[in-house]
């Protein structure tokens, strides 16, 4: 099980998490903000829960190259 979380109001649209994740994230064209596909959002973070455990390593090089941060994986 892999745990992706997303501050998508902190978000600065530079493009780095689509790169290196494309299947995990995309860019809005409403606001260019960053959106993580298929999560849920609580309170401004917005959370995928995946069994599919292939998709950890792009997504913590995703959270690796994010300038501001806002992107956490975990791997339960």
């Amino acid at each position: 099980m892999v745990v992706v979380t997303l501050q998508r109001a902190k978000c600065i649209g530079c493009n780095y998490c689509v790169e290196l994740a494309p299947s995990q994230f995309q860019m809005s064209k409403k606001d260019g903000k960053s959106v993580l596909l298929h999560a849920t959002d609580k309170k401004g973070f917005h959370t995928l829960k995946s069994p599919d455990d292939t998709i950890h390593e792009a997504c913590e090089q995703a959270a690796k190259a994010c300038p501001v941060n806002i992107i956490t994986t975990k791997q339960l």
